[in-house]
């Protein structure tokens, strides 16, 4: 793991975004661990949060130009990035509602016009649904999506085949960065316990899609 991965996983300990024990997923599954990007907001540590997104970012080379951010998480993640990115140049962003507004400005998407190049920002990916449905919104736009960001890759199989869902999103044409993965969970020896790793790998063992 690199540093800012390190940084980043010790900040969701700390702050109890990353949880270990035992936990159903929405898909039924039991997980060893747990991520609510929530806990980050209660937590505080939002200016931190940020620097790590960026440095993802310079490390992977994303280049964009506006944010898009999924209800609810990716709301106030894309908001942090781009308050962050906006101390150098502005940033435009955009976010859904998860109903449309029939009065007012109406429609379901505020913020800027979705345009140009678009990095959507999220919490996880896990079967890929939320940032399948956020390409479907930007449809109607004359845009380009770059990638999508997240904080965690569960590297879970994803809707249609045994490929992990970010696979699945690059045949695509969709590029997929995390900050951290869950293989980069099983290097985290010294963050992790011995114990807790064991139990990450055997799940890893039952669910782990398979990559491109």
């Amino acid at each position: 793991m690199k540093d800012y991965q390190k940084e980043f996983l010790k900040l969701a300990i700390e702050s109890g975004a990353f949880k270990l024990g035992d936990f159903t997923l929405k898909s039924g599954r039991q997980s060893p661990y747990f991520f609510n990007a929530s806990a980050l907001i209660e937590y505080g540590e939002l200016n931190m949060l940020a620097d790590l997104f960026v440095k993802k970012i310079e490390d992977a080379g994303i280049n964009f130009d506006m944010i898009y951010g999924p209800a609810y998480k990716g709301i106030f993640l894309g908001s942090l990035l781009a308050t962050k990115l906006s101390e150098t140049s502005p940033m435009p962003i955009c976010f859904n509602r998860k109903e449309i507004k029939d009065h007012g400005e109406g429609g379901n998407l505020i913020g800027a016009k979705p345009e140009g190049k678009i990095l959507v920002v999220d919490d996880v990916i896990s079967s890929g649904l939320a940032i399948r449905e956020s390409l479907k919104l930007l449809e109607p736009f004359d845009v380009e999506i770059v990638g999508a960001l997240v904080t965690l890759n569960r590297q879970e199989r994803g809707q249609n085949s045994d490929l992990m869902a970010s696979s699945e999103l690059k045949n695509d044409g969709i590029n997929v960065f995390e900050i951290i993965s869950l293989d980069d969970l099983l290097s985290a020896e010294g963050i992790i316990s011995s114990a807790d790793l064991q139990k990450i790998e055997e799940y890893r063992s039952h669910y782990r899609g398979t990559d491109v």
